[in-house]
């Protein structure tokens, strides 16, 4: 339990600590979906809460909905012993990820590219969906938006890819998403005065240095429940004798 719950913690964090990346990328989105909601609604917080939650609700249940897939394709590897492989995967992403925010990776962006397919695809839904006028518009397409390529998302998929199975890899990515909510929920409520935030270099370097130093810690955390799916044969087969 303790070894999965490691892929949460890291999951959280590494959205936690990307709040500069989501308010320069994610917060534009938000921004530009709350300016376009009608003026009643933007001059009230109030009101305006209820969309931008749903726009972050649809988000976060997309990418935990990309984690299951991850987490379902990624399960026959804890049956071959051939987990650590992901571990040592998930490290590499996640440190390209904290070099790019820094600014000394920047060919990483071209790790984005990855989901461009897809999203010239969906855009089009997202953009039936405007103007946003009802909650349940927000919360479509925030649906919509969490298949934006990014490759913050993909190194948190990364890290859902080690956890081995559909169900854990949807959480874990629930967990990276429930990191991001502070900074994109902020930027929807107060666009505009956070963007600055956003656009800081040595905090961009700052919390790039924080990814990679718990990239590096994931390493001497302990392995998934890789252990666990071989040791349960032999525990049964001890209770049998």
């Amino acid at each position: 339990m303790a070894a999965i719950t490691s892929s949460y913690i890291t999951a959280f964090l590494l959205g936690l600590f990307s709040t500069v990346h989501c308010i320069a990328m994610c917060g534009s989105v938000i921004g530009a979906l709350t300016l376009s909601l009608p003026k009643e609604v933007r001059e009230s917080q109030r009101r305006m809460l209820p969309f931008v939650f749903n726009y972050n609700l649809g988000r976060i249940l997309s990418y935990s909905f990309a984690g299951v897939i991850v987490g379902l394709l990624s399960s026959p590897l804890t049956q071959i012993n051939a987990h650590w492989v992901l571990r040592v995967l998930s490290v590499i992403v996640m440190i390209s990820m904290g070099l790019y925010l820094a600014g000394w990776f920047p060919k990483f962006a071209r790790a984005e590219r990855m989901g461009a397919p897809l999203w010239r695809r969906l855009q089009p839904i997202g953009q039936k969906l405007l103007p946003v006028r009802k909650v349940s518009q927000a919360f479509f397409l925030g649906m919509v938006w969490g298949w934006l390529p990014c490759g913050l998302v993909y190194a948190a998929l990364a890290v859902a890819a080690t956890a081995g199975d559909p169900v854990k890899g949807g959480l874990v990515m629930l967990a990276f998403g429930a990191g991001t909510l502070p900074a994109v929920m902020g930027a929807g409520l107060f666009t505009g005065m956070l963007a600055a935030l956003g656009r800081s270099a040595n905090l961009r370097k700052a919390a790039g240095l924080l990814i990679i130093l718990m990239a590096v810690a994931t390493l001497f955390w302990p392995m998934e429940s890789l252990h666990e799916h071989h040791a349960m044969p032999d525990h049964q087969h001890q209770m049998q004798g």
